[in-house]
C-alpha cells in the first residue's frame, strides 16, 4: 500500500483537498481527528495529561477543556513540550493502527492528513508527500476571513508557521489551491491517477506476501528519506 502524507500551510485549504481525496474513494486518516480521540476520557493520554496538569483543565463533563489547556501551555515552553510528548506518540500509534487496518483491508492507497508532517519529521515515514499550496497573499486573505482577524494578527500567525516554501522542497506533488473548486477537483483527480500508476501492481504482491511488503517498504522509505534530506 502506498501511504501518502498530505500537508500544507495554515489557510491553504488542506482540509478541502483531503475531503476531495476522500470523496474520490481514497482512505483518509486525519491527524486532527485522532488528536481528539486519543485524549478522550479513559484513554492513556488523557490520564497522563490529567495527572500532570491537574483536574482544573477538565470541563464539567470530564472532557479536556482545550481552550484552558491551551492557555496553560501557550506561554510555558516546558509545559508545551510535556503536552506534546504525551499527545504526539499517542497520535502516531493511532495512525499506525489505522494504516495497518487499511492495508489488511487490501487498499492500494492511503492518505494521511497531517498539518505538522514536516515539522515533526513524519514526512520521512510516508511513501509520497503532497503539499497544498497557495500564494502568501491568498493565504493572508483566507486567514483574515476565517478568523475575522486583522491583517497584523493574521500576518503574525503566518510568521509563526514554517514557511510553505520549506515544505515545497520536500514535496513529491504540489496541489495549487489558489483557483476554483473545479480546478482543485481536476488536480486531485490527476494526483490520484499518478499515485495509482506509481503504486503499480507490486502493492498486491506485498499485500499477499507481507514479508516482501515489509522489506520493500523499509528499503523504499530509507531511500526516500535520504533523497528528502538532500532537498532540505
Amino acid at each position: 500500500m502506498l501511504v501518502i502524507g498530505l500537508t500544507g500551510g495554515i489557510a491553504t485549504g488542506k482540509s478541502t483537498v483531503s475531503a476531495q481525496f476522500a470523496k474520490q474513494g481514497i482512505p483518509l486518516i486525519d491527524a486532527d481527528v485522532l488528536a481528539r480521540q486519543v485524549v478522550e476520557p479513559g484513554t492513556r493520554a488523557y490520564k497522563q495529561i490529567v495527572a500532570h496538569f491537574g483536574p482544573d483543565i477538565l470541563r464539567e463533563d470530564g472532557y479536556l477543556d482545550r481552550p484552558k489547556l491551551g492557555q496553560v501551555v501557550f506561554s510555558d515552553e516546558q509545559k508545551r513540550k510535556k503536552l506534546n510528548s504525551i499527545v504526539h506518540p499517542a497520535v502516531s500509534r493511532a495512525m499506525v493502527w489505522q494504516v495497518l487496518k487499511y492495508w489488511l483491508a487490501g487498499h492500494k492507497l492511503c492518505l494521511l492528513d497531517i498539518p505538522l508532517l514536516v515539522e515533526v519529521g513524519l514526512y520521512k515515514w510516508v511513501g509520497k508527500v503532497i503539499v497544498v499550496y497557495c500564494s502568501k497573499e491568498i493565504q493572508l486573505q483566507r486567514l483574515m476571513a476565517r478568523d475575522k482577524s486583522t491583517a497584523e494578527a493574521a500576518s503574525a500567525r503566518l510568521a509563526a508557521q514554517l514557511p510553505i516554501v520549506d515544505k515545497l522542497k520536500l514535496a513529491d506533488q504540489v496541489i495549487d489551491n489558489s483557483g476554483t473548486v473545479s480546478d482543485l477537483q481536476k488536480q486531485v483527480s490527476s494526483s490520484i491517477q499518478k499515485l495509482n500508476e506509481e503504486a503499480g501492481w507490486f502493492w498486491m504482491v506485498s499485500w499477499i506476501l507481507p514479508p516482501i511488503g515489509i522489506a520493500s517498504a523499509a528499503v523504499i522509505l530509507s531511500w526516500r528519506a535520504f533523497i528528502r534530506s538532500r532537498r532540505k
